[in-house]
């Protein structure tokens, strides 16, 4: 048995490729498609109509959905889902509410003229 030096030698590790770099955005805080631009905050009259809106003051979440709408329009600055979702609830509360009044209102009219309402 001879002692040979290359049946000593473990097997060689392969060797990888190194990993290539992620490609760099053109400016480090680019917005990527379909993100936010960093530093554009929502529009505070759409958030002040969705809120307004939702706790029950619903003409002025209406108002202020329709003067954020236009803005947003505008300027280009994000908030408009939750602008329309402003003013979507509170025309919903609206007629909700148109509706109860006249309900109401018919039911009172139909309790004062029926004729047990007014005998004593």
């Amino acid at each position: 048995m001879t002692n040979n030096p290359d049946q000593n030698v473990p097997p060689a590790v392969p060797e990888y490729p190194p990993a290539p770099e992620p490609a760099a955005a053109p400016y480090p805080y680019a917005a990527q498609p379909g993100q936010q631009p960093v530093g554009q905050s929502t529009n505070v009259l759409a958030i002040i109509s969705l809120v307004a809106s939702i706790i029950g003051f619903a003409l002025v979440g209406v108002i202020t959905g329709h003067i954020a709408l236009g803005q947003i329009k505008r300027t280009g600055a994000p908030g408009h889902g939750v602008a329309l979702a402003g003013v979507i609830i509170g025309y919903i509360y609206i007629g909700a509410s148109l509706l109860f009044l006249v309900i109401w209102g018919v039911i009172a009219l139909v309790i004062a003229g029926s004729p047990s309402a007014n005998t004593y």
